[in-house]
């Protein structure tokens, strides 16, 4: 399989019309507040290093403002960096002429967007099918393309409708079908569910796994939402005010959240329901009692050693057994974190 891997070096971002010259003083310790109060700049983003893995689900989470859509529209660079790299298969996107951005963008990447970005003069079949028509693909292969996709998401039979006649979660699956009919090696997906209420939510959720599952594309996703983040990143970075805090697989950030400001983010999820038992499992094998696979939440886990009256199960990985998982074990696991933050301390 090729490496469709993106990997961010050094990036900053400092708007405004002269970023380049605060870049030195924003290295050397210059808050976003200061910045902004003695330059009237506003830092965007600051030295952003990570590796976003080949085939996977790379979630970019953080509060309004955090700089998470600044991020993801400097991988196709709908935003100019004031300084750093973007690579993807040897190549610094920051760097591309224009010619060589452009091609990027038309196959390299597509985009899903939150408000849906449907041309309302076009019909679904039409709007579709408008990546790949600008790549130059004939007509009928366009056509084809377009409504394999549309038959994918559950839109079969919509292909002469306009988007007002749609709903909101309707409208959204185009947005996803077109992004998928471009068959592009990155899908950059910006708080692409957040418009949606929550039942249809969850359900494009499902169908982008469904889709992963098979197609193994690069994503990354932006939300504000950690239950979405939770469910669908392999990997999460988390951003407050253009600094990453903690990047990791989602049960490393419960089980071992970086600051405060991560513990008080994950604070109210339900751990019985996220927490996998792989993930609090004693590597110790000879474990007596039912097998459960490692991939299984606490919740359910809870539920087998219940019914099965014993305290212990053993934890497999495809069958073949990896450790053990105890009662005692899982109870502990779903205590909340604790900040350690004083009364009355703001992570502004």
């Amino acid at each position: 399989m090729a490496d469709h891997s993106i990997e961010v070096k050094g990036l900053y971002k400092i708007f405004g019309p002269h970023g380049d010259r605060y870049i030195e003083a924003v290295q050397n310790g210059m808050s976003k507040e200061e910045l902004n109060a003695k330059h009237g700049h506003v830092l965007g983003l600051k030295d952003i290093n990570i590796h976003m893995p080949s085939a996977k689900i790379q979630v970019i989470m953080g509060l309004s403002g955090s700089g998470k859509s600044t991020m993801i529209r400097h991988i196709n660079r709908l935003i100019e960096p004031t300084v750093g790299e973007v690579i993807f298969q040897g190549q610094d996107v920051c760097k591309m002429s224009e010619a060589e951005l452009q091609e990027f963008r038309r196959h390299k990447t597509a985009m899903v967007f939150q408000k849906f970005a449907l041309l309302p003069h076009r019909t679904v079949l039409d709007n579709t099918l408008f990546g790949i028509e600008l790549q130059g693909v004939p007509r009928g292969e366009c056509e084809e393309r377009a409504k394999h996709w549309l038959k994918r998401v559950g839109l079969d039979g919509f292909e002469d409708n306009y988007p007002n006649q749609l709903s909101g979660g309707m409208q959204q699956r185009v947005g996803l079908a077109r992004a998928l009919t471009n068959d592009a090696d990155i899908l950059l997906m910006d708080e692409a569910f957040s418009a949606l209420d929550p039942l249809i939510r969850m359900d494009m959720q499902s169908i982008l796994l469904e889709l992963q599952e098979e197609l193994h594309k690069t994503i990354v996703f932006i939300t504000h939402d950690l239950d979405e983040a939770l469910r669908l990143g392999d990997r999460i970075a988390i951003l407050r005010d253009g600094i990453m805090v903690q990047q990791d697989e989602p049960q490393q950030i419960l089980l071992n959240p970086a600051d405060d400001y991560v513990t008080d983010f994950i604070k109210d999820i339900n751990r019985v329901r996220v927490l996998e038992v792989g993930s609090i499992m004693s590597k110790k094998k000879a474990a007596k009692g039912p097998k459960i696979e490692r991939t299984v939440v606490i919740e359910d886990a809870l539920q087998i050693l219940s019914k099965a009256s014993v305290p212990e199960a053993a934890v497999t990985d495809n069958g073949k057994t990896i450790g053990s998982i105890t009662i005692d074990a899982m109870i502990a696991s779903i205590a909340r974190s604790k900040s350690t933050k004083k009364d009355g301390v703001n992570y502004k």
